[in-house]
């Protein structure tokens, strides 16, 4: 059947009928993708973020679908619907997202390991925040690659309240589970700003302006500099329809 979405009731069937397709899909056929869908209608079509919630962590435990591993982890994470926010919890299901093939899932439980700071309630884990971080980084997540360059950067000293951001000289003399390396720094930060992160291509430009883990090179800097600022025009325009989209609905 054809829809004519310009008129409004017409619009109000076709949501409904998708919901109840995507009903369909998940409880009768068992489709995860479906269920996945099913659970982005419930949160964005319905604002039931309760019902949305229990999909997503259905699909999760039962279907092993990544992407919903991923959203009740969020959900866990910021305290949604009736959850309570629970980091703990919720990194039990980026862990799983993650072992799952869900690059994002990787990213949050490698940044929940590394996190430190007032109200940090899960256990720090460097190496094993590493490791998802690294994980997601190879599965093209650009965050994670710029994550990483930033750890290489400035390096991660076994005690945080040991470095001090202003005295790069009494640095040297820490203790660090990952020392300050500028060419691995280089490295993951060039990766960052191929898989599309504005951040990375910055310091991309920085490091080949300075001579920081690769040598020298005006040329490429001001290439990277302009990647950058092109990426973030693309960025604040794809903000701006998106606001726009909002005010239309």
């Amino acid at each position: 059947m054809a829809y004519d979405l310009k008129r409004e009731e017409e619009v109000k069937e076709y949501i409904e009928n998708l919901g109840i397709e995507y009903r369909f899909g998940c409880y009768k056929e068992k489709k995860p993708e479906v269920c996945h869908l099913l659970g982005d209608y419930l949160e964005a079509i319905k604002k039931d973020f309760e019902k949305a919630a229990t999909v997503f962590k259905s699909n999760c435990l039962d279907y092993n679908f990544g992407k919903s591993c991923l959203k009740y982890g969020n959900y866990a994470l910021v305290g949604r619907g009736s959850i309570k926010s629970n980091p703990n919890e919720a990194l039990s299901y980026f862990e799983k997202g993650c072992d799952l093939n869900e690059p994002t899932a990787c990213l949050h439980a490698g940044m929940l390991l590394t996190a430190t700071g007032p109200g940090i309630s899960v256990k720090r884990d460097v190496p094993k925040g590493y490791n998802y971080l690294k994980r997601s980084c190879d599965q093209k997540d650009d965050m994670a690659c710029h994550y990483l360059s930033g750890m290489y950067l400035t390096g991660v000293p076994k005690n945080v309240s040991d470095f001090n951001p202003h005295n790069s000289e009494k640095n040297k003399n820490i203790e660090y589970l990952i020392k300050p390396d500028k060419k691995q720094a280089y490295q993951f930060a060039l990766k960052g700003c191929e898989y599309g992160n504005m951040y990375a291509c910055a310091n991309v430009s920085m490091m080949f302006k300075k001579g920081d883990g690769v040598e020298k090179n005006e040329e490429e800097s001001k290439r990277y500099f302009a990647l950058a600022q092109s990426l973030q025009k693309a960025h604040e325009t794809a903000k701006e329809l998106k606001f726009q989209q909002g005010l239309e609905k």
